[in-house]
């Protein structure tokens, strides 16, 4: 029965506030009349002069032109996968004393226990220490050289931390020509890009460098390329927002890679091990879709007057965003968030860890939190409830430039992703982007303990709107 009676049909409602609570209304049989207002944050007077500028009709008209220019970009990018290799001998930059790390840059001393357990964990595994005491030395010795991942072409989930011998995607745009790198998925919660590190941690990163990643290369080098644009499409529509839910995906990319990997000279017996690790999680291709991520916001990045935000990341103390305007690697920084969501049993709020990855890549591209309408089964992993994850999908329509016609939800009556977030529309609305991540503990050697949702520091959106208005004219 209608909350607003027998009369519903011939009211119209006017909604202040969340384009999400419209539809709440026309589900009542009654109309909904949209207006997008919010209460005004109390914003400084700079903010505010920032915005008034970038609002005036004559730049309002070339940020709108540069927009949709950045908008095509991403929306037309085809990535597609043509290998796997180790970094050291694909990854811009990468040397053997190389670290990569995920979020903004950030040195040894300030790193969060995660990424300190990460980091020692891979010097262990390059054979730069013998024992985790000794790489923590050899990490604040500078007997490392740290960098992000993202100034590497490269993405890297939680800690993200990437060493030399890891074997990596290689994504290539067809579109644009631009390539992209992530390492392999470790699977298990007890795993380095969630900071754990003991000795069952590196013999599986052995077997990885060994077996899984020269197979996994074998197998691309006879099947060419594999469409990830298409399979990407394939997932969300089976049930996956392809961030922290990955079963169709994995699926889907094995699918693709089984009959190349039979095919390879590799004993049936390490055969039966690569398959059976891939089954031991969904998150196979979670690092998957990272890439695709990164290569579409990659080739949309540089591009004069747009406001839209190509990067964000997390290092587990600060996150870092940047904007297409801003060409090459200009950060803007602000304090890693809290994580809100359900806990692994034993654990609770104090034991986890600041936000941290680089896997908001995918919302800035318009999946994971941006596409949980696609898959309400994800809820009990992060919170909330089924209509929690489909006004998240709504809501973020007021923030995002278009919708992209390659990706579709199909509960949302097959609309696109909400895609491409606005600075400008960030500050306006009030409305901060959704991200679902996981959770990792805030000491090293433990490993993940939890998920939930999480938004930006909204100061990042502020810094980035009065540097937009100090270089546009």
């Amino acid at each position: 029965m209608s909350l607003f009676g027998k009369k519903a049909k011939d009211m119209t409602i006017i909604n202040v506030g969340l384009s999400s609570f419209a539809s709440d209304i026309e589900k009542q049989s009654a109309s909904a009349l949209q207006v997008n207002w919010t209460p005004p944050r109390q914003y400084s007077q700079e903010v505010r002069d920032a915005l008034k500028k970038l609002q005036h009709p004559e730049i309002a008209a070339k940020i709108k032109a540069a927009n949709q220019e950045v908008f095509e970009k991403i929306t037309q990018s085809h990535q597609v996968l043509t290998g796997y290799e180790q970094a050291i001998d694909v990854v811009p930059g990468m040397t053997k004393t190389t670290i990569l790390h995920a979020g903004p840059p950030i040195e040894w001393d300030a790193m969060c226990g995660a990424m300190r357990g990460a980091v020692t964990g891979a010097i262990v595994f390059e054979g730069l220490a013998k024992t985790i005491e000794e790489a923590e030395k050899v990490a604040a010795s500078g007997g490392v050289q740290f960098s992000p991942c993202h100034e590497h072409d490269c993405v890297g989930s939680m800690a993200g931390v990437t060493s030399a011998s890891m074997y990596m995607h290689v994504v290539k745009n067809k579109t644009y020509g631009n390539v992209s790198y992530t390492n392999l998925s470790e699977q298990l919660a007890k795993i380095l890009r969630m900071g754990a590190n003991d000795q069952s941690v590196i013999d599986r990163l052995n077997w990885m460098r060994d077996v899984h990643g020269p197979m996994l290369s074998a197998a691309m080098k006879l099947a060419g390329e594999i469409d990830l644009r298409l399979l990407l499409s394939q997932a969300i529509h089976m049930g996956d927002e392809d961030h922290n839910r990955n079963f169709a995906g994995s699926l889907l990319l094995m699918q693709e890679l089984a009959p190349y990997i039979i095919q390879t000279d590799f004993t049936n017996e390490q055969k039966k091990d690569v398959f059976e690790f891939v089954k031991s999680s969904d998150y196979f291709s979670g690092p998957t879709w990272m890439a695709v991520s990164k290569n579409a916001m990659d080739a949309a990045h540089g591009v004069e007057n747009s406001t839209i935000v190509t990067t964000m990341c997390r290092n587990g103390t600060e996150f870092g965003i940047r904007v297409s305007h801003m060409d090459g690697f200009q950060w803007i920084t602000g304090p890693a968030q809290q994580v809100m969501g359900p806990m692994f049993a034993g654990y609770k709020p104090e034991d986890s860890g600041l936000d941290i990855g680089d896997s908001s890549i995918t919302e800035t591209f318009g999946i994971g939190g941006f596409a949980m309408a696609a898959a309400p089964a994800i809820i009990p992993l992060v919170g909330g409830t089924v209509e929690d994850a489909l006004n998240y999908s709504k809501d973020m329509m007021d923030i995002t430039t278009g919708t992209n016609p390659n990706i579709t939800i199909p509960i949302l009556n097959f609309r696109g992703l909400a895609t491409g977030i606005d600075v400008i529309k960030v500050i306006e609305t009030g409305v901060p982007p959704i991200i679902n991540t996981a959770i990792a503990h805030k000491d090293a050697g433990i490993g993940m303990i939890g998920a939930g949702l999480v938004n930006p520091p909204f100061e990042v959106f502020e810094k980035a709107i009065v540097l937009l208005a100090a270089s546009i004219n």
